[in-house]
């Protein structure tokens, strides 16, 4: 009987590189570029001395290379440095995987192959899954969810020794959605500019270095929603139809609909009064998220709630262009407004 594959996790990962326990192959595959570009960019800069690189570091593209070449490069013994490194980026180009499957039958141990594989993962079925599960390491990059932003902003500023307010990370994660790299990028700057003050990030903090109104924006505008409050709702999709860039149709819909069809969900928890175990039945990461539920349920029926579902759907149809020959996304965004709270 096989044994099972094992999982390998970021952390995981990081933390066998950081004790120098290196594999002589990762194939890094997912749809979320982000830990496979900080994995791949910790073995090129971590891996080797400086003065070592020159001769034994070497870093290809999957379009300019064949799987024969890698396998030559990858043969090579290492000059004067106990590993060598090959990364290869964009490995998706790479035409067929016939020849490292052959290597990877016997791999050399003095050498380090990274394979990058972006925007998609390798057939499960192919030989090469196996040949690397069971020789080195193995690992997807998923797509981040909703629920999963906020531990991700949280945990990455408290790496810098930095607090985070809960209003704060929700109009970080509301604003910048799931993309980790400008994610990353936007928190870098918050790092940057609380240097020598106070570490701790407020709204106030967000408005002025993220460019984030703390008053008008789409967490306030979804907290709003939640608490029926028609007039702080219409306060800011007025400021929103001035200002398109501080909020759109466009980034509304997404948040709106995961909202109530996590809220349609709620209905059918069998204990939805307690805070923690509607957490956990909703997948959130932390139980604080539960209250805009278990408030929600008291702002809309569940047959409301399953008409808004219906008629954000109708209003996405519309912005694309379907049934709809001319109506603006700010007269769709009344609509729905409308629709939401009478």
């Amino acid at each position: 009987m096989a044994e099972p594959r094992q999982i390998h996790t970021y952390d995981s990962i990081m933390r066998d590189l950081k004790a120098k326990k290196y594999a002589p192959v990762y194939l890094l595959m997912g749809a979320e570029p982000y830990y496979i570009d900080k994995i791949s960019d910790y073995i090129a800069t971590h891996v080797l001395a400086e003065e070592e690189r020159d001769f034994n570091q070497t870093v290809v593209y999957g379009a300019d290379t064949t799987p024969i070449q890698v396998v030559e490069m990858a043969k090579r013994y290492p000059m004067m440095s106990e590993h060598q490194v090959v990364i290869v980026k964009e490995a998706q180009n790479l035409k067929s995987w016939d020849a490292l499957e052959k290597y990877l039958e016997k791999p050399m141990p003095s050498t380090i192959l990274v394979l990058c594989y972006k925007n998609g993962t390798v057939d499960k079925r192919k030989k090469i899954i196996a040949r690397v599960s069971a020789v080195g390491v193995l690992f997807e990059s998923k797509k981040q969810k909703e629920r999963d932003l906020p531990p991700f902003i949280e945990n990455y500023l408290r790496q810098h020794g930095i607090a985070i307010e809960h209003k704060a990370t929700e109009m970080i994660a509301d604003h910048i959605g799931a993309d980790l790299n400008r994610l990353a990028t936007e928190l870098d700057k918050l790092v940057v500019s609380l240097q020598g003050k106070d570490l701790r990030v407020t709204p106030e903090v967000v408005e002025n270095q993220v460019g984030i109104s703390k008053d008008y924006n789409i967490y306030e505008l979804r907290n709003a929603i939640v608490n029926r409050n028609i007039l702080r709702a219409y306060q800011i999709m007025k400021y929103f139809d001035k200002n398109p860039k501080s909020g759109s149709l466009y980034a509304m819909l997404p948040q709106l609909f995961s909202y109530f069809q996590n809220l349609m969900i709620a209905y059918y928890a069998p204990n939805r009064n307690n805070e923690q175990e509607l957490a956990r039945y909703l997948d959130l990461s932390q139980a604080w998220m539960a209250r805009e539920y278990t408030t929600g349920m008291r702002n809309y029926s569940g047959v409301k709630t399953m008409q808004i579902i219906a008629k954000i759907r109708e209003i996405d149809a519309k912005s694309k262009g379907l049934d709809n020959p001319n109506t603006g996304a700010g007269e769709l965004m009344k609509e729905l407004f409308y629709f939401i709270l009478h």
